[in-house]
């Protein structure tokens, strides 16, 4: 099965894609796990999105997709993958299907979840006490949701378009938004 997983931030997609992945035997591929890889090992790369991160502006598509063509070449996503936090725009969903008719695969499915900005807030201002994350501050979280809401969310039109996108409500019972993504994809 190859999955995009949309969402605000906070909506659930980190905790929902680890158990999708584990139900569908595929790795779940998270742009913010490979940012912060990269910032944390200072590459190149790495110093570049740490910037960009900082402000809660989005890294720049080149850089992106750069590092999801990479992770998309790697052994491991042959019979599948999950992608958590890419495509964020249009333009990132064309270059997608561009990677993906290279490798001779289609997209299965698209699943957002939906949530209520003020519940990710406090979702995220949470997260961010403790895990000690320095990019989750109030500010940046709610500038985070505004860029999410003008580029990325375009992107349930462009999956819906081809008949790929399910919406899943994200707020709940993890157990229970787990159920409802699942039954949405199996029923298709």
């Amino acid at each position: 099965m190859r999955i995009v997983l949309l969402g605000p931030p906070g909506a659930g997609k980190g905790t929902q894609a680890a158990r999708l992945a584990e139900r569908y035997s595929i790795p779940a591929i998270s742009t913010g796990d490979i940012f912060r890889a990269n910032v944390s090992g200072k590459t190149p790369l790495g110093v570049k999105a740490q910037e960009y991160m900082s402000a809660g502006a989005l890294v720049p598509d080149e850089i992106t997709n750069a590092m999801v063509r990479d992770r998309l070449a790697q052994d491991d996503v042959v019979d599948g993958f999950l992608l958590d936090g890419y495509p964020r725009n249009p333009d990132q969903a064309v270059v997608l299907d561009g990677m993906l008719a290279d490798l001779g695969v289609k997209l299965d499915v698209a699943i957002e979840i939906t949530a209520d900005s003020d519940e990710v807030t406090q979702r995220l201002l949470k997260r961010a006490e403790i895990e000690g994350r320095a990019d989750d501050t109030e500010p940046v979280i709610r500038k985070r949701l505004e860029v999410y809401a003008t580029q990325t969310a375009p992107l349930t039109a462009f999956f819906e378009g081809r008949g790929l996108l399910v919406q899943v409500d994200g707020l709940g019972d993890i157990d229970e938004v787990t159920e409802r993504i699942v039954s949405s994809v199996e029923s298709r």
